[in-house]
């Protein structure tokens, strides 16, 4: 892989969700532009090898800084050196955003409502969607729901409290569902595919999945997506093509 493609960067900051969970700022090159939902593919020299990885971008299109969420991969060749960042190291990355998980994909129904289903790190382009004003502008309600195994995994949980204050004051129908899938007490606890069969996901949300209204987007865990998308199916709802459908999932996998 040419490096002419990469710019190098510098790791602004770090921090650490649990131990296999952190998040990493690096400096924004100004020739650096993307949409909201978009992915960034970040490059680490392993013994002289440029091992690169495509990641999500937390961040608004507007901010100064680029925000990316990594799990750590036990002997992945890339996180497992990318978990020891420090701040002021180096990191590359490539000049040009990629990806289609944007809300401009959507033509077809017109916005009303909009669902986020994320898994793990697959928050990530939620986050930098709610963190532009237009999203809020174009729906009339918007429904964040993020499974992770264990309440220590729910990352960002300030953050999206500060963006619904800051970016949805007046708006008349946000709501974040966080689901917990390792703990019974939790108030929903099963796999995404399994709340929306039984009903329990439209109605922690007080709103119907409809597929004449609703736009519904899915990151995360590859069987998740592909199980959730096949549950989403069977209610009706069809993925997006050409601008039409329900359903727009990202293919970086």
């Amino acid at each position: 892989m040419s490096i002419e493609k990469f710019s190098v960067e510098k790791v602004l900051s770090i921090h650490r969700w649990t131990p296999t969970l952190f998040s990493f700022t690096l400096t924004r090159p100004a020739h650096f532009k993307f949409s909201a939902g978009q992915f960034a593919r970040i490059g680490l020299k392993v013994k002289d090898d440029l091992v690169v990885r495509a990641y999500s971008i937390v961040s608004s299109p507007f901010d100064e800084t680029l925000e990316f969420f990594s799990i750590v991969v036990p002997d992945g060749a890339f996180t497992s050196n990318l978990q020891h960042l420090k701040i002021d190291d180096e990191l590359y990355l490539e000049k040009i955003p990629y990806g289609f998980l944007t809300l401009a994909r959507y033509q077809l129904p017109l916005p009303q409502d909009l669902w986020l289903l994320a898994t793990g790190t697959g928050l990530a382009p939620f986050i930098s969607m709610l963190q532009d004003f237009s999203t809020w502008e174009n729906y009339q309600h918007i429904y964040l729901v993020y499974s992770v195994r264990s309440a220590a995994e729910l990352a960002y949980v300030e953050k999206i409290q500060e963006i619904a204050a800051n970016f949805g004051e007046g708006h008349r129908d946000f709501k974040f569902i966080p689901v917990v899938t390792r703990d019974p007490h939790a108030a929903l606890h099963e796999r995404l595919p399994v709340l929306i069969e039984n009903g329990e996901l439209e109605k922690a949300a007080n709103h119907m999945l409809n597929p004449a209204s609703s736009h519904v987007m899915l990151c995360g865990n590859p069987q998740m997506v592909e199980d959730t998308k096949e549950a989403l199916k069977r209610r009706g709802l069809s993925m997006n093509r050409r601008g039409e459908g329900n359903i727009a999932v990202e293919n970086y996998w």
